[in-house]
């Protein structure tokens, strides 16, 4: 199992406020179903934009793309990905010697 990071945002340049309100409660499920199913292991709301950071674990980095690409926002085009990439551990922190 590997570790993926993906950042995301609201896609206003097509879509407007009014728009995403309707559809966050469902979004939201979503995530919680990922997460319960240890897809989504951690997620965090953007500051500088509406969107978010989500720590997805997949065997794959197409797998984890299918995940967040589940997001019935991503689904809609009303929330883009900008990127998903593989990550391990810090080796700075690792044992010396």
């Amino acid at each position: 199992m590997a570790q993926f990071m993906a950042l995301a945002h609201r896609n206003y340049d097509r879509f407007t406020e009014a728009d995403f309100t309707p559809l966050l409660e469902g979004e939201a499920e979503r995530a919680r179903q990922l997460y319960a199913q240890g897809v989504f292991r951690a997620m965090w709301s953007r500051k500088d934009v509406p969107g978010a950071f989500i720590l997805i674990e997949a065997e794959t980095q197409d797998e984890a793309e299918g995940a967040a690409s589940s997001l019935p926002l991503v689904s809609k085009g009303m929330l883009d990905i900008e990127f998903v990439i593989a990550i391990g551990p810090y080796r700075g922190f690792g044992p010396r010697g």
